[in-house]
């Protein structure tokens, strides 16, 4: 069965088309066929304005509409489509989802900070890491950060902070947002001992291909720390150059690490394994759970 999973972030519109293979031993594998990130940026529109711009939502039209086109190419069975913190705030979310309806036939649903952490989480991937350990998953979004801690066998803690990219480079993130956070991870992570980190969204990914670490090996927060002070000590156009980078991953990188490097610290987790999941795949499994159910 082929299920596509297309995340409407703050930062890029995602499309993941995934065939799901169930093995005679009763196991499922999961096999992506095709990943297509389009940089949409909704957020610089949405946290200063509170609104999605007529440019913005022709550029969503248009990118959905291209989505739409690989999804039936591929003879995808079913779609899940979702939106997170830009289309949360948006005052217009309502009205643009309409047109995207009547444009595509998509159905995109706005979901919930909480349901985002979840959803990230859905992809279990701390259950099948050494069991000595808890396990701490950040996911920083242009918009938003999602936190969820696993210990015991058990989902213990999960929260959505509006703390992301985007807000971060508009000077949108108050201190007490931090504080927060801060204080919640430090609740969270209180009775666990040896934290280890799990990282999820675009701006992880690239760092950890930028280390050229081996497949499975963790990054040390320490690491983390000097590739945020380098990268932070030079102007955008000399990060781009120096570091091979693209614009719309240039500006961001720099806040993400930010927030990767204070969750680590507060919560005392000295590493961060970066399996290359994050919503997108998230929202496959959840697909597939739900298919399963009405089954």
């Amino acid at each position: 069965m082929k299920l596509a999973a297309i995340d409407i972030g703050s930062n890029a519109a995602r499309l993941l088309i995934t065939e799901v293979i169930e093995n005679a031993d009763n196991s499922t594998s999961f096999n992506k066929l095709n990943l297509i990130r389009v940089p949409l940026r909704l957020g610089f529109d949405v946290f200063e304005t509170g609104l999605i711009s007529d440019e913005k939502t022709q550029m969503l039209i248009q990118t959905l509409k291209a989505f739409r086109h690989l999804i039936n190419a591929y003879h995808v069975d079913a779609i899940k489509a979702c939106a997170t913190s830009a289309m949360r705030d948006a005052k217009n979310t309502e009205k643009i989802l309409s047109i995207v309806k009547k444009e595509t036939g998509l159905d995109i649903e706005v979901i919930s900070g909480e349901l985002e952490a979840n959803i990230v989480y859905e992809n279990h991937i701390a259950e099948n890491m050494d069991k000595d350990h808890s396990y701490m998953y950040i996911d920083v979004g242009g918009g938003s950060t999602e936190i969820s801690v696993f210990g015991n066998g058990k989902l213990s803690f999960k929260k959505s902070f509006n703390i992301g990219t985007i807000r971060l480079l508009k000077g949108l993130v108050l201190d007490n947002e931090w504080e927060s956070m801060k204080e919640n991870i430090k609740q969270a992570t209180r009775t666990h001992k040896d934290i280890i980190a799990i990282g999820s969204g675009g701006n992880i990914n690239k760092v950890f291909s930028m280390s050229k670490k081996k497949d499975g090996k963790p990054l040390s927060i320490d690491l983390l720390r000097d590739y945020y002070k380098e990268l932070s000590n030079v102007n955008l156009k000399e990060r781009i150059q120096l570091y091979n980078l693209r614009e719309d991953r240039a500006d961001v990188i720099v806040p993400a690490l930010q927030v990767y490097v204070n969750a680590m610290r507060w919560a005392n987790a000295e590493e961060i394994y970066v399996p290359k999941i994050g919503l997108a795949d998230g929202l496959i499994h959840h697909l597939w759970e739900e298919l399963g159910k009405k089954d």
